[in-house]
């Protein structure tokens, strides 16, 4: 490992090895080019020495050595082994869509949009896996597979906004969840904002890839069971980065780069890594930065509780304009409503239901699906909320809700 002076850097200037800040963080990957940017940055961070290495960036968290080529069969993602070949997305996802169109009730369609969810779910840890172990990615593939998921969610968007993986699946595959569930929201933000369907892939693509730069990083940051030292913050804090770092060297679209690199500056300059206001913050950053951090915060983890969807959004509605721009935040809130889709509340009248629509002229009283109560078709009953009887009194917590589905199952057994 050799040390440069950053002052003989040169703009266009390129390594066959990789450069880094410290043993622990990469700044270019090989062959990557210097750029004035970036010397910028450098200056900026006090930073006066790199060094040039060329080890292999991955290792096994288990003995900290360097997986060796005749390893890459096996790579561990979200801890868990996996055997590793190209992705075979298509076939999968396109049987699930053709199942979920043919669906009419209620029930079913629920269940044909959960299948379908599923296999987008594998296909993104495809697409993890296989960059963690062949250093690439099959562009063309994964484009075509957001375009057919921005139509999925645009034809099903009150069934796809109900679901909410397991504690267990968010827990085995953070990642992944986290990166499905934040496109999800980014499409349905997108679709609000009457992005054109070009504008709508580059956002799918770019939320499905903003946490790529996490593959640089031991895993058991993001597996962690426990909160986070100052200095495990500080090496979380070069994920966006080390993204933009392999985004680029990938050769994706400038408008994706940009939106890894920055979904997580803030409207007032207090994010990082570059600290950008509002203004120059690119429009696809502005919008997964929003999905990003709602998905977080209303997903649990294993140090700690979720908060509920209601409290998430009460919280990304008080930090509008002061960290998140105020349009996307009010394209979230009426999207999903105050009481989001998939929420559980309490009414008024003393029912239990689920909030299954949004009201388009008021975010406050959503549709609301009655548990236990069934429409003359058949299909589960739903109402408008009010300010009166049918007000929603308050959300769920998740232990309330797991207990209410469970004795209504009960109840339709019986």
């Amino acid at each position: 490992m050799n040390t440069i002076k950053v002052e003989t850097l040169k703009p266009e200037q390129s390594f066959k090895e990789e450069l880094l800040i410290d043993k622990s963080f990469i700044l270019l990957g090989a062959g990557q080019k210097v750029t004035a940017e970036l010397l910028k940055e450098l200056q900026m961070w006090n930073i006066t020495e790199v060094l040039l290495d060329g080890t292999n960036p991955f290792v096994k968290p288990e003995t900290n050595a360097p997986v060796s080529e005749s390893e890459f069969e096996d790579v561990t993602i979200d801890g868990v082994t996996q055997q590793t070949e190209a992705p075979k997305m298509n076939t999968q996802i396109k049987e699930a869509l053709a199942k979920a169109q043919g669906t009419s009730n209620e029930k079913g369609r629920l269940n044909a949009v959960l299948n379908v969810y599923n296999e987008y779910m594998t296909y993104i840890h495809s697409v993890y896996t296989r960059y963690a172990t062949h250093g690439d990615f099959n562009k063309d593939e994964l484009f075509e597979t957001v375009k057919e998921l921005c139509v999925f969610v645009k034809e099903n968007r009150r069934y796809v906004l109900r679901i909410s993986p397991s504690v267990e699946t968010r827990t085995k595959n953070y990642l992944v969840s986290h990166a499905m569930r934040s496109t999800i929201f980014a499409i349905v933000i997108g679709l609000k904002l009457h992005l054109n369907f070009q504008q709508l892939q580059e956002l799918g693509v770019g939320c499905i890839l903003h946490e790529i730069g996490m593959l640089k990083l031991p895993s058991y940051l993001y597996l962690s069971e426990k909160r986070f030292s100052h200095a495990e913050r500080a090496k979380i804090a070069t994920h966006p980065l080390l993204g933009y770092q392999i985004i680029n060297m990938a050769d994706f679209p400038i408008p994706v780069q940009r939106s890894i690199l920055e979904h997580h500056e803030r409207e007032d300059g207090s994010g990082y890594p570059q600290n950008l206001t509002a203004n120059n913050i690119s429009d696809y950053a502005k919008i997964i930065s929003v999905v990003c951090s709602y998905e977080a915060m209303s997903s649990p983890r294993n140090f700690r509780e979720a908060r509920t969807t209601y409290d998430a959004m009460v919280e990304m509605l008080k930090n509008q304009n002061s960290k998140y721009n105020g349009d996307v935040i009010k394209a979230l809130l009426y999207s999903l409503s105050i009481y989001p889709i998939g929420a559980y509340v309490y009414l008024a009248n003393g029912k239990i239901g689920q909030v299954c629509d949004v009201n388009p002229d008021n975010p406050k009283n959503p549709i609301v699906q009655i548990l236990g109560e069934k429409a003359a078709d058949g299909d589960p009953r739903t109402i408008e909320t009010d300010d009166g009887i049918n007000k929603i009194v308050r959300v769920l917590n998740s232990a309330e809700a797991r207990d209410a589905v469970k004795f209504l199952k009960k109840e339709e057994v019986s």
